[in-house]
């Protein structure tokens, strides 16, 4: 019995009001659950002190609350106010126990306090505070899977994160809530391709597995050459099919057609992300842990070509000197590869030899993988060692020995006849479960040629006598009646003591008996007629009623009566028809189907929570997908690096000379497929500038503007055929951004403005992708019409921004001013007149805001020190991005200097929201107004989209936050499909309100202006002067929004508004409502 007062000194101490006391309880506590003591009577002294301000006690106390929150849910409540400061803690340890207890805490009623947690935790600065937000979210998503989508916010906005410890931990998060949202990865593939090696060895082990089915579905088959031969040549029918040669015709039509197959497919190219996957998982085969090789080992099998595979052999071995229990998984493995790839583990055959002091289990299935490995080569070896086998102790493991010899029987003719001598051997054995298992194995031995054998079918008559296992004797008799024309004279005696002993057999030798009796009646009828006629009317009052059934079924069809039907006269056919042998297999063969290294592998069958292993496509997927633009922060600044690229640049600039230095290093790592993900060769002479202030010598300017002359003779050859628009304004900008570079150069100006200007020229060429690749592109255009041409017009776009800015990318440093008739040569000028700027890109700076467009203040110019600058939604498509709504910014500078180089910078955004930033304003004058366009993915959604607004001299902080009527397009429907979609989105997707209009808004032309006033929709066409009908999509995801204002008599009316989102339903009635009763 415990006494009430065990703990009571613990208690005392943690009541204490001395640190030291509280520490070594808390100690002792701990030491106690991990000892598997139960310590939940401690649980509110312990609470008490979760708000003590030692560090070191209150890290213990969270290890307390996160074993026994669940249990005592009531008093951890209590503490939630403390567990909210702690997240807020600056100590890195004490916000991740706060939130692993937070999250331990299963009470529904606080889903909305973790979520908040677990969203700022996702954001914090310590990557073990992340860690521990993303071991949170499957904790969250089990409590509440309705959480759902905003728990994939939080794992997209983490699978971005670049930290090894972060990694393993949000894939697995990812593998638990979403694992089917396989467009998250893309992103980041190569990414984790290339933290992998430095991955804690549990999150490899799980990002391994993610990768293996993701690249399952976006990757080629390697070995799809291989799989034709095989489907053809049928690589594994002489395994476990029979030997007999086919027929030379049909071999010739298979190599036809064969080779007709292989001259319709293409050649394969492995995807270079494919290979980027294979070249970084190899190393981790020498990792300690066997989980990571293991999980390395099934990659390889299912990713990888055939000649490569082997590689993972070696390692598998290894593993073999494990415990029992890693042998044990490992095996399982080994012997489903051995199937497919038998001459992978031949060289490590006698690793696979069998110990006695291995557990039965190992044991098996190293008889399995031996098996699977026997050959005409090395069968003799592999058949002394069964021979010493077959004297162990274990009777198991013997049984499973005979069977193994009987496969390789099957399988290897030439052994064939020494197989079956040695198991005719065995008959004479002391052990009569050695002798059943033989009588078995022979049995099934025989069938393929039971002529040669009468000699052994004697022989194993003469043992009925003596064998009792229910198995064997009923093989035996199986195989005196098949072949009883082999034995005519024992066969009616095996009969006839049968016949005695027959109501004390198992019901499996009853049926035999009967088989054997009808087999006899039909060939030997003189001397058997009346012991089968004994022996079917034993079995007719036999207490099973399969035996009565049986034995009623052969009275009719071979003793032939009036009654009896057509049947009997074919009974002869019926009964001694020839039997296929049987083919021994593996019970290994058709396991591959599961995961290697999963659960369900390893049980074969399904395992909960298992996710099918895809299919590989017909056709290779788009491997654009997985193309990152290369952030800033990862751009190398080094005088080396940068002498590394000049010798690059002329690859490039041979074949693809038109694009820049930064972009050209873009398309390296693009095409290159990030095999060095990304971040090594890429940068430019401006970024250098910023972010070391490195002084460039004067050879190297030299270089850099040799260099740069080349470039656009290139750039001139290239878009000679386009037609020449804007050249004068483009001339403008050239000349206003030399000028500010020389004059900063000459009077040795603050770093700050060459700073904000690098940065601007980057924000603006890292948007878009290679440069190259449209450049490509056009000339694809010019030779044949495009396969896809709403695709290439998007990335034409979104790409010929960055052609502007060509000086931006190496500003000329040269010591003095220059004149301004010097600064454009000749052939520059010449160069850009042909230089053709797409409509897309005029297209937002030639809007013109309208009189009903309603501005917004984005900086008062008291706060901005005399610039002040309004928004409005421009309600205009957005030509480089139609998922961005387009935001149109007037800049009015007050002050009585001039404003340089307005951009924008640090833009901080809600998962999913992107920016399009306006081009950099080099230059505002005093009392200058200028206008910009820039567009916001806002991700359907009312979040505000933070960012810096920029000058030379001054940062300010500034927010766009869009009403919810702005997130749409007008879309034109008929009445007809109007009602349609309006029938499609009933239910939850319908929210109907009832209002008094305001006293001006009683007439149809009033409603129709402050409705599309409040939201962008477009009018629908309606028969009934009773309703005002307006319709248009949401501009991110393109959900349908349905708008019905129905008018009653003396202005009462009823508002509809049918949107598959309902949030933006719900927001979006609130305000037209404003709008009309007010």
């Amino acid at each position: 019995m415990f006494s009430p007062f065990r703990h009571d000194d613990l208690k005392e101490m943690l009541d204490s009001n001395k640190d030291s006391l509280k520490l070594e309880a808390m100690k002792r506590i701990v030491a106690m659950i991990a000892r598997g003591k139960n310590a939940s009577d401690l649980f509110p002294a312990v609470v008490k002190n979760v708000a003590c301000k030692n560090i070191e006690v209150k890290k213990l106390v969270y290890v307390y609350l996160v074993r026994y929150a669940e249990e005592q849910q009531d008093l951890a409540l209590l503490s939630i106010s403390t567990f909210q400061r702690g997240l807020k803690d600056p100590n890195q340890l004490i916000r991740a126990s706060a939130l692993r207890v937070l999250s331990s805490i299963r009470v529904t009623i606080i889903v909305p306090i973790m979520m908040l947690a677990i969203k700022e935790a996702a954001s914090d600065m310590s990557p073990y505070v992340r860690k521990t937000a993303a071991h949170a979210i499957p904790k969250l998503y089990s409590l509440d899977p309705e959480q759902k989508d905003q728990l994939i916010e939080v794992i997209e906005k983490l699978l971005a994160d670049k930290t090894t410890l972060v990694a393993g931990s949000v894939v697995m998060a990812f593998e638990e809530v979403c694992p089917e949202r396989i467009d998250l990865i893309h992103k980041n593939y190569r990414k984790l391709c290339n933290l992998l090696i430095d991955v804690e060895e549990w999150g490899q082990v799980v990002i391994i597995n993610m990768l293996t089915r993701y690249a399952r579905t976006q990757f080629l088959n390697p070995n799809i050459n291989e799989s034709l031969l095989e489907e053809g040549g049928g690589a594994d029918k002489t395994f476990y099919g029979s030997d007999e040669d086919e027929d030379e015709d049909e071999e010739e039509k298979e190599k036809k057609a064969e080779a007709a197959a292989m001259a319709k497919r293409k050649p394969y190219v492995m995807d270079p992300d494919h290979r980027l996957l294979l070249r970084n998982t190899k190393p981790l085969l020498q990792s300690r842990n066997a989980a990571v090789v293991m999980a390395v080992a099934q990659l390889y099998f299912h990713l990888a070509p055939k000649a490569e595979v082997g590689v993972i052999a070696k390692a598998l071995v290894r593993l073999l000197r494990s415990h029992s229990e890693v042998q044990y998984v490992v095996l399982q493995n080994v012997a489903t590869m051995t199937i497919k790839r038998r001459g992978m583990f031949e060289p490590y055959l006698k690793s696979f030899y069998i110990r006695s002091t291995d557990p039965t289990q190992i044991k098996i299935l190293k008889l399995e993988v031996l098996t699977n490995l026997a050959n005409e080569t090395n069968i003799s070896t592999i058949l002394r060692e069964f021979q010493t086998y077959i004297k162990s102790m274990d009777k198991d493991f013997v049984a499973a020995t005979i069977q193994a010899i009987g496969r390789c029987a099957t399988n290897i003719g030439e052994v064939r006849d020494t197989c079956l001598n040695g198991l005719v051997q065995l008959l004479s054995n002391r052990d009569e479960l050695v002798v059943a298992e033989s009588v078995v194995v022979i049995k099934k031995l025989l069938q393929m040629q039971p002529e040669k054998h009468s000699d052994i079918i004697k022989h194993m008559a003469k043992l009925t006598d003596n064998i009792q296992v229910p198995m064997a004797r009923a093989s035996i008799l199986w195989l005196i009646g098949e072949y009883c024309e082999h034995v005519p004279k024992i066969a009616p005696d095996v009969l006839r003591k049968m016949a005695k002993s027959f109501t004390n057999e198992e019901d499996i030798v009853k049926l035999q008996i009967l088989n054997l009796a009808a087999k006899l009646y039909l060939t030997n009828s003189k001397q058997t007629k009346l012991l089968t006629q004994y022996v079917l009317n034993l079995a007719k009052y036999d207490q099973n009623y399969d035996i009565r059934d049986r034995a009623r079924f052969i009275r009719q069809l071979i003793v032939p009566t009036e009654k009896s039907g057509a049947l009997s006269k074919y009974a002869k056919k019926l009964f001694l028809a020839l039997k296929p042998a049987p083919v021994l297999e593996s019970p290994f063969k058709d396991r591959d189907h599961f995961q290697l290294g999963s659960l369900s592998h390893l049980l074969n069958a399904k395992a909960g929570g298992y996710q099918e292993l895809p299919d590989w496509p017909e056709s290779a997927p788009d491997p654009s997908v997985r193309n990152v633009e290369v952030p800033e922060w990862t751009k190398c600044s080094s005088r080396e690096k940068r002498k590394e690229k000049k010798v690059e640049k002329p690859f490039y600039s041979d074949s693809e000379g038109e694009s820049g230095p930064t972009e050209s290093a873009d398309s390296e790592s693009d095409s290159a497929s990030g095999s060095e993900s990304g971040s090594e060769g890429s940068g430019s002479a401006s970024e250098s500038e910023e972010s070391g202030g490195v002084s460039v010598s004067e050879e190297e300017e030299e270089e850099e503007e040799e260099e740069k002359k080349t470039k656009k003779r290139e750039l001139k050859k290239a878009v000679q055929e386009s037609e020449s628009e804007q050249s004068s304004e483009e001339e403008d900008r050239k000349h206003e951004r030399k000028m500010k570079q020389q004059k900063s150069d000459s009077e040795s100006e603050s770093d700050e403005e060459e700073e904000s200007e690098s940065e601007s020229s980057q924000s603006e060429s890292d948007d878009s992708e290679s440069e190259a690749e449209v450049r490509k592109k056009k000339k694809a255009a010019e030779s044949k019409p495009p396969s896809k041409p709403a695709k290439k017009e998007t990335t034409k776009e979104k790409k010929e921004m960055s052609l502007l800015d060509l000086d931006d990318f190496e500003p000329a440093p040269s010591p003095q001013v220059t004149p301004v008739n010097n600064l454009f040569s000749n052939s520059l000028v010449t160069d850009l007149e042909g230089l053709s700027l797409s409509e897309a890109v005029l297209l937002p700076a030639t809007i013109a805001p309208s009189s009903a467009l309603k501005s917004y203040e984005l900086l008062h110019r008291i706060t901005g020190e005399g610039l002040s600058v309004e928004y409005c939604f421009s309600r205009q498509p957005f030509s480089p991005d139609a998922n961005m709504v387009a935001v149109q910014m007037q800049f009015t500078n007050s002050s009585a200097s001039d404003t340089k180089s307005l951009h924008m910078e640090d833009v901080k955004l809600q998962s999913g929201m992107r920016v399009k930033e306006f081009p950099e304003i080099e230059l505002l004058p005093a009392g200058e107004t200028a206008t910009a366009v820039m567009g916001i993915d806002f991700c359907d959604s009312t979040q505000a989209a933070n960012f810096q607004l920029c000058t030379h001299t001054r940062k300010f902080f500034v927010s766009i936050q869009p009403p919810v009527g702005e997130l749409m397009r007008p879309v034109f429907l008929t009445e007809n499909e109007f009602k349609k979609e309006q029938g499609q989105l009933m239910g939850m997707n319908e929210i109907t309100e009832k209002l008094t209009l305001d006293a001006k808004c009683r007439n149809e032309h009033a409603i129709v202006q402050r409705v599309t006033t409040a939201a962008n929709l477009s009018r629908v066409p309606c028969g009934s002067d009773k309703e005002c009908r307006f319709a248009g999509r949401t501009v991110t995801s393109g959900s349908l929004v349905l708008v019905t204002v129905a008018t009653r008599e003396e202005g009462a009316a009823q508002l509809t508004i049918n949107c598959e989102k309902m949030v933006i339903g719900t927001m979006l009635v609130k305000d037209i409502l404003l709008a009309l009763t007010q």
